[in-house]
């Protein structure tokens, strides 16, 4: 198990929480303590890593880590925490190989996702459509030495655990649009875990084409809450201990 040790002056330490969004990112940079948030929307990961605040911890809604082969139901990381989220684990998709990922287009992804899956299945379309980001992830995982403080995370996981190990009734999206009730219900959540109210209840921006929505905010900040328990070694994989891809990268979701 990674885990992240405490520096010297706890608060000048940040960490980072990103959900992908419309054109790019949004990420929410945290203090390992106090209330302090920065929010901002960027068009590559990488400039989250770059960012001014040097975040010690990024906890990426994002796979991280791609099989050459995948059983059912996708990687071990899928399967070990869609028992823990009750109605909302559909939001879980089965990540499919590193080539299927890798293919041009959605036909050809399908067609490498059954020659390299066991029993064969295609590609999720929810799935395909965030197959630029995965790669983009990947890429610059394998191509730089910022991998030891970049996570693996997943919001309804991460809400699951700021509710005490309970799964949310609500969702937060009904027929792809915001559903207030489950916005209200993470809203709460979040708060209670020590953020400020005016980051919580921020209204969605778009920058230079780059647009987040109010699901994608509180995503965001909920990813950084799971950074902090990392950083804290309070936080632990599923599954424990994480399997590695063929580039060494940990296959496993933090919470």
């Amino acid at each position: 198990m990674r885990t992240i040790h405490q520096e010297n002056g706890t608060r000048e330490v940040w960490l980072a929480g990103v959900d992908g969004c419309t054109g790019g990112w949004i990420a929410a940079f945290v203090r390992a303590s106090g209330d302090e948030v920065r929010l901002r929307i960027v068009q590559r990961f990488a400039d989250v890593l770059e960012a001014p605040e040097g975040p010690a911890v990024v906890a990426v809604d994002m796979p991280i880590g791609l099989r050459e082969r995948t059983g059912a139901g996708g990687r071990a990381a899928e399967n070990a925490v869609r028992p823990l989220l009750g109605r909302r684990q559909s939001s879980v998709f089965s990540v499919t190989s590193r080539a299927a990922i890798y293919a041009a287009n959605y036909r050809e992804a399908c067609r490498i996702a059954q020659e390299t899956s066991d029993p064969p299945r295609k590609v999720s379309k929810q799935l395909f459509n965030i197959a630029a980001k995965i790669r983009e992830v990947d890429e610059h995982l394998r191509s730089t030495h910022t991998a030891r403080r970049v996570y693996e995370v997943h919001p309804e996981v991460a809400f699951w655990r700021l509710n005490g190990g309970h799964a949310l009734d609500e969702p937060k999206k009904i027929k792809g649009r915001p559903y207030e009730p489950g916005l209200a219900l993470r809203r709460q959540l979040l708060i209670a875990a020590g953020l400020p109210s005016d980051a919580v209840h921020a209204r969605p921006f778009q920058v230079a084409g780059v647009r987040a929505g109010p699901d994608d905010l509180l995503d965001a900040l909920a990813c950084a809450m799971i950074a902090r328990r990392i950083h804290a070694g309070t936080a632990r994989p599923f599954p424990d201990p994480p399997p590695y891809d063929a580039y060494g990268l940990p296959m496993a979701i933090w919470a």
